[in-house]
């Protein structure tokens, strides 16, 4: 009997199982934590919104986005009312929600019990929407509508507002319809706003950017869309990305004058993981600075 063999032998089928397991202990880590554990951890993050349009006057103002909740797709009104509470627990002076509330609306049989908890949300200066795909699927445009004005949500489709400081110094936030599901048109969402006042748009998918830039004066696009590839592998990316946000997946980005931030979002769709791409709440601050120290 070949000894050296026999051990030889026994070691590869060791090293087999092995393997095996610690597969499957791996694989087993990795969906319990993308499916339990990293879509609960909502990640805070801060800041800083400078430019020489901003108003002395609107210095320190915190402004906080949340987007692409998903309501009734592993995202529960217990989970919403959470997000309720980080975000007053900020004390925003404005509020930004760009986009897809519920994942199905039409099939959501208890859409009218978020009015109450988004109406629980404190903005002194206004609170804002804009709409998401999900929000118009499945024939949802006025559930959808309904649930955000009575929250005291101000939802922007194709229009602009202005808020006004007490010295009467201006900033403009601007919304637009969905571009995949919706009605969209920049031109009357921007209308009639001065060249000389800071302007926030807000837009569902982040990949019109490279477009805005070209043709609007806007300084600042606030967008969602993406959950920021939801799954992703480090050092590849995302597996996935939806149509329209694919260039911009999360973060800022810096267009010509446009700067670009695009939220992760807090709930899932069609899979209900989340790993290397944790839910975010994001605040800004906005701050003046003079040209020559931009």
């Amino acid at each position: 009997m070949d000894m050296k063999k026999t051990i030889t032998r026994r070691s590869f089928f060791k090293g087999i199982w092995k393997l095996i397991f610690t597969t499957l202990i791996a694989s087993t880590v990795g969906y319990i934590y993308s499916r339990f554990i990293e879509p609960k951890q909502i990640k805070m993050n801060y800041y800083s919104i400078q430019h020489n349009l901003i108003p002395k006057s609107f210095s320190n103002m915190k402004i906080v986005q949340f987007s692409d909740t998903h309501v009734g797709h592993s995202f529960t009104e217990e989970d919403l009312v959470e997000v309720v509470n980080k975000i007053n627990k900020e004390k925003p002076d404005i509020v930004f929600f760009t986009g897809d509330l519920m994942d199905d609306p039409l099939h959501y049989e208890r859409a009218e019990d978020l009015i109450a908890i988004l109406k629980k949300i404190n903005a002194p200066y206004g609170k804002f929407s804009i709409y998401g795909n999900h929000d118009h699927g499945g024939y949802g445009t006025e559930i959808y509508e309904e649930i955000m004005n009575k929250a005291d949500f101000k939802l922007l489709k194709n229009e602009n507002v202005y808020i006004e400081a007490i010295n009467s110094e201006k900033i403009y936030i601007a919304g637009v319809d969905d571009l995949m599901l919706g009605r969209p048109s920049f031109t009357e969402a921007l209308d009639n706003i001065p060249s000389e006042n800071f302007t926030i748009l807000l837009v569902h998918e982040p990949d019109i950017a490279d477009e805005i830039s070209r043709q609007f004066r806007v300084q600042l696009q606030l967008s969602g869309h993406t959950h920021g590839g939801q799954v992703q592998i480090p050092f590849v990316g995302p597996i996935i990305t939806p149509p329209l946000g694919s260039k911009y997946v999360e973060g800022f980005f810096y267009i010509n004058d446009l700067t670009l931030y695009v939220n992760r979002g807090l709930g899932t769709t069609r899979q209900p993981y989340r790993f290397f791409a944790p839910p975010e709440i994001t605040v800004f601050s906005l701050q003046h600075v003079d040209r020559d120290s931009e």
